[in-house]
């Protein structure tokens, strides 16, 4: 099926307005993605060009910088989050359970939604059998979790066109490829509806700061930006807000301050939620069920 085949277009005007318990205007849905590079494979990015445009592999300065995120600066993560009372949605490629069982033990024990990411972090267009995969990546985090993920974002957001329909028949309900609305959907697939929650490009340190190489604390004008409007718009139909963070980015020790004045400032406000993947699909389906 196509997109539209999927998800047939619909202006977030003519739709009747989501509501949040107690009048709160907006969730604040944050996402904390943990990889695994595999040294043998070109790496997922770059932060350092080959010499001379030579590609290298294996290709140990950019292994390095994504590793500094696992050693250093996922820990920064954990403090803030810990500070705030935040538990976020863990996005993690099925093999840090392995490769990096501290790190993982450390969020599933701080209470964190892991949410399925793929195996290995790889374009799921290069995976040549995306259903084994799939499988594989559930069954691992539900060993070491004791729960099946709800929830799915593909690696870089890659999908091919089945990727809908194999996720659905897994048993996965939420995924967060479709970045088009600022509220949650339901797309189409041959195995019943797969509800699409707000993930985000635009809140997204990949983009904004190895893409756009903006300087770090543009990280913070753009959230705050984006909140304001959400807030003041969540205050007639309610809003998600999806902030999305890597600890080989954020977790560097020049831009953690930057993630840290976010929440600062956005714990200043009523009528804001701290809810996680699996929070935002069981309100979703309770507002669906009252419209």
């Amino acid at each position: 099926m196509t997109p539209h085949e999927r998800s047939p277009y619909s202006a977030i005007v003519d739709r009747p307005p989501l509501r949040l318990p107690d009048g709160a205007r907006l969730v604040v849905w944050t996402i904390v993605n943990l990889e695994f590079w595999d040294i043998s494979r070109p790496m997922a990015r770059q932060v350092l060009a080959a010499p001379t445009g030579q590609a290298l592999l294996p290709d140990y300065p950019n292994w390095s910088w994504h590793e500094y995120g696992m050693r250093v600066g996922v820990w920064r993560f954990f403090e803030l989050f810990e500070r705030l009372k935040i538990r976020p949605t863990l996005a993690i490629n099925a093999r840090v359970c392995e490769a990096y069982e501290r790190v993982a033990r450390q969020a599933r024990e701080a209470g964190w939604e892991f949410m399925g990411h793929s195996f290995e972090q790889m374009p799921i267009h290069h995976v040549a059998d995306q259903k084994a995969m799939i499988a594989r990546s559930l069954d691992t985090i539900e060993r070491f979790t004791g729960k099946r993920p709800k929830g799915w974002l593909g690696p870089g957001l890659t999908e091919t066109a089945e990727t809908p329909d194999l996720l659905a028949a897994a048993g996965i309900e939420y995924i967060g490829d479709w970045v088009y609305d600022d509220e949650p959907t339901e797309i189409k697939t041959a195995h019943g509806p797969l509800v699409t929650l707000p993930y985000t490009v635009e809140l997204n340190d990949i983009p904004m700061m190895i893409g756009q190489h903006h300087e770090s604390a543009y990280f913070t004008e753009r959230c705050l930006d984006s909140f304001e409007r959400l807030y003041r718009e969540g205050e007639s139909r309610a809003k998600i807000m999806a902030i999305a963070i890597h600890a080989y980015i954020s977790g560097q020790p020049h831009r953690i301050k930057y993630l840290e004045a976010v929440y600062e400032h956005l714990r200043r406000y009523r009528g804001v939620l701290y809810w996680n993947g699996v929070e935002i699909l069981d309100w979703y389906r309770q507002e669906r069920g009252r419209k």
